[in-house]
Parts: C-alpha cells; structure tokens; sequence
C-alpha cells in the first residue's frame, strides 16, 4: 500500500510541507491550480534550489507582492534565528496589531483581518475537490482552536490579520490538494523538531513552541534540540496534526520517491522536510499493555472506567476473572495503547479504578490494514469496512447502516444483510 513518511528533524512549516510533497506530484499543475483559485492578491509559486550541496523545492507565497516572515530572537548576538517564509496566524485582540513586523507591507493590507467564520466561507467558495475542502477547513479549524486556547478566547472572537491567513491558506490548500494527488494509504513522521528560544509575535516575545503550536503539537513526540528559533509553526502543527496517523520510527517501505521541500533561513545542516514516498505491506506497530487487579469494584464501576478509557484513546479495554489474594475473585483489567497514550491511559486507569498499581508490558502489533468505503444498494448506502494484509482480505458492513436500513424500509434485518451481499 502506498505510504508516505515526513521527516521533521528540522520542523515543519506549511511552506516546507507544501515543497516536500510538490517535489512527489505534477509541479505545473499544481502551480496552475493554485494561482487559478482567486485567492486575493495571492501569488504560488515555486523553484529549485540547492542547499547544502542538495537539490530541493522551495515554496514562496506571496500577499500583494510581500511574503510574511516570522523573526526569531537572536541569541548571544549571532544571527541563528530560523523562520520560515510565511507567517501564521494569529489571535488579534487589537484592530491594529499585526502577528509580526513586515518590511514594506502594502497598504491595503494594513488594517484587514478575518474572522474563523469568513475563513471558512472563503474554503467553502474555492474551486476545488469536496475533499480538499473539507480537509483544509477541518485543518484551518484546528488552527483556529489552538489560537482560542492560546488566548483564552471564544474561537468566534479570533481574528487573523489578512495576510497572514492568505499566506497561511495557500499553505493550508496546497498541503491537502497535494495530499489529495497522492492519495496516501498511510501517513506517518517522526518526532516534530521545534527548535528553541524565543519568537517575536504581536503580543510580545513567546517562548518556543508558540502557545499555539505547543497545543497543537499536545500527544505528539517533539523534541527542542539546540537550533534558536521557531521550527514548527502552528501551520505546519495543524497539518501535522490532521493528517498523519502515526508519529515514531520510519516503516519498512520500498522507497519510490523523496521530496526536499526547503525552508528559507540556512544553517549548518539541511533546513528541510524530506516526503518519502513507497509501498509498504503488512503493518507492524509497538503498542503498550498496562493491566491491573481490581477485587473491590462493582460490576458498573468497571464498566464505566472502562467507557472512560476507550473515550480517552485506548486501543482496547478488557476484563478476565481472576483470582487473588486470599481467594478473592476479582477481575483482570487490561488496556492496550499506543506509546503516545501511555502516560494518558495511566493516569486514566488510577483516576477510574481503585488499583494501587500498574503493570506494563511493551508489545510488537501485527494488524491488518483498514480501510472504509460505501457501498450502495437499493435501500440506501452501507458502510463497509475492509481489512487486509498478509495474505487475508475480509469485508464487513456497518451494523448501524444496516439497521438504520432496516428500519427505514420496514423489512427484517436479514433481508438486508442478504441484499447487502449481492449489492451493485
């Protein structure tokens, strides 16, 4: 199945994202596609480059001929500052505040901003698939929460100054149209490098990662290092956030392709993104099993902890009886997480249960691959879910589909599962 795996050892922004994955498609019907849009005053473009001794892709976008820059603090007087050529967006508690200082801003942009709702609407009017879409809304919606937070504001009252959301737009459009050309079946990176320091915004000097980004980038591996500056910028959070599925070591994959997608600053090593592109087969994943002994909880206790834990994430939660001290009957607790869950699933299990302690055993994952589609039938549509790899292939209708079907026609639910069988 195809794979797509993004390295973000020196962060990630929507630009750099948008180069990576431009270098894995058609670039001039990209470009083509984009600059048709009617994004106001915005121009895509993009060229290459060599850096380092390597050849890469970078991606300028500019608002009435200015490209937004965030400015990093210098450290020890030495320019190590690192930005990314397009600016993020950012909560405005002021008409006239700007997230960052622009050098020859054109007037007519001086004083604009946006509001989540008029945002969305101009997502909603672009000329583009239904799915790019509603990913670059559903992306743009994170954004917008994370600012919320940040702020301590209602989303509805978060303005974003216009340049910056155009900038941060044509990041956010480019990233899902060129996820859309690639149709990934997985999706996953490594550990988000953030840098360190500190970052100039409207509000003042922030520490690195920006409140919003470090809110977006909650659940998810990251790393400082020693690099000065902002290396992940909220853009580049939220599309981390939305579409990859699984953050940790790269997947054993047949390697097709590799897209260099460049930021602007330089430093000693390689400022980029690298894409990989290849097919990959059977899915193997580390997961942890956390198990504990309950002897003086009810039946409904359990199984409310047991809603609670599968609300927060879990894998699977289990119960076996077992017996215990003093020949006590009791129950085998047992949930199964991902490594980014642990700490969560652990404070979830002792907040729920009465258990004094926490048994943890690391375990290797081999699962087969799934998938949804919808199948169609003469009394409505069904969800199918598929599962496949190493070697099997099965395919089960949604329950709920089906009953939901069998209410709304008034006929039995076997008649259904026997038309669903034999569906166009």
């Amino acid at each position: 199945m195809k794979t797509l795996y993004l390295e973000c050892g020196m962060g990630a922004a929507g630009d750099m994202l948008t180069a990576a994955l431009l270098e894995l498609c058609d670039r001039e019907a990209f470009l083509r596609k984009m600059n048709a849009l009617g994004l106001p005053h915005t121009t895509v473009a993009a060229e290459t480059v060599s850096k380092c001794g390597i050849c890469g892709t970078q991606v300028r976008v500019s608002v009435g001929g200015t490209e937004e820059e965030s400015r990093d603090v210098p450290v020890h007087h030495h320019d190590t500052a690192h930005s990314h050529p397009h600016e993020h967006p950012h909560h405005h508690e002021h008409p006239h505040e700007h997230p960052h200082h622009h050098d020859g801003e054109h007037a007519h942009h001086a004083h604009s901003h946006a509001s989540p709702e008029e945002i969305l609407h101009r997502i909603a009017s672009l000329d583009l698939s239904a799915r790019v879409r509603n990913d670059a809304a559903a992306v743009y919606r994170l954004l917008a929460e994370a600012e919320s937070h940040a702020h301590g504001r209602p989303v509805g009252e978060i303005h974003f100054h216009e340049v910056g959301t155009l900038d941060a737009l044509a990041d956010i459009v480019g990233v899902c149209l060129l996820m859309e050309m690639l149709s990934p079946d997985r999706v996953f990176a490594s550990p988000v490098h953030t840098g360190s320091g500190h970052v100039h915004c409207a509000h003042g000097i922030l520490p690195v990662p920006a409140p919003a980004t470090a809110y977006l980038l909650r659940g998810i591996p990251i790393c400082s290092g020693t690099v000065q500056g902002e290396l992940c910028t909220p853009t580049g959070a939220a599309l981390l956030r939305y579409f990859v599925q699984e953050f940790g070591e790269m997947p054993q994959m047949k390697t097709e392709q590799i897209g260099y997608g460049f930021g602007k600053k330089e430093f000693p090593q390689l400022n980029c993104v690298r894409a990989f592109w290849g097919e990959s087969s059977d899915e193997t994943e580390q997961i942890y099993e956390l198990r504990c002994n309950l002897d003086d909880m009810t039946p409904e206790q359990i199984g409310y902890a047991a809603e609670k834990l599968f609300e927060a994430g879990a894998l699977d939660v289990f119960t076996l009886p077992a017996g215990m001290k003093k020949n006590r009957p009791g129950v085998l607790l047992t949930v199964l997480c991902r490594p980014d869950q642990r700490e969560v699933m652990v404070r979830e299990i002792f907040r729920h249960t009465v258990t004094l302690g926490i048994r943890e055993t690391v375990c290797r994952r081999y699962k087969l691959h799934r998938s949804e589609s919808v199948r169609h039938t003469r009394y409505g549509d069904v969800r199918v879910k598929t599962a496949e790899g190493y070697g099997v292939r099965r395919e089960k209708p949604e329950y709920e589909d089906l009953a939901r079907l069998a209410d709304e026609n008034g006929i039995p639910l076997s008649e259904i599962l026997k038309e669903n069988g034999n569906a166009d």
